[in-house]
């Protein structure tokens, strides 16, 4: 698990290789991760929008940028959590994924929220040392 703390809110990622989903022959590898975010704070907050940067293992990057996650923007009170499991495919058996979150209190007030880089590790990278 990977974690971090920032505003007072909490990420946790939780990350799993998806075996039956990926193709290594073809060059397709898919990963699932479930994120835990969890107010800490003693007001309400709305995640508005997401921040992903991708890297694949040949250390191409890949933004993603977009309104809420899943579809959802969850409001949490103080106290509160949400969870949402998504995924994502890479051409590589590895990489990293960081990002972040921003949330709005109940005043209109923005802040960014730090979403820890989690690693995407597959069976079928080949580790070389030096």
């Amino acid at each position: 698990m990977y974690s971090a703390t920032s505003h007072d809110i909490k990420v946790t990622i939780d990350v799993v290789f998806l075996k039956e989903q990926s193709r290594p022959e073809a060059h397709h590898y898919m990963w699932a991760y479930r994120v835990r975010i969890e107010n800490n704070r003693l007001e309400t907050v709305r995640l508005i929008r997401r921040y992903w940067k991708i890297t694949d293992a040949l250390g191409r990057f890949h933004h993603i940028r977009g309104e809420g996650v899943i579809g959802q923007s969850p409001r949490l009170l103080s106290t509160e959590h949400f969870e949402y499991t998504s995924g994502t495919p890479l051409s590589t058996p590895s990489g990293i994924m960081s990002g972040e979150y921003t949330m709005e209190t109940e005043e209109g007030e923005e802040f960014t929220v730090e979403i820890p880089a989690f690693s995407l590790d597959s069976p079928h990278q080949l580790v070389v040392l030096n």
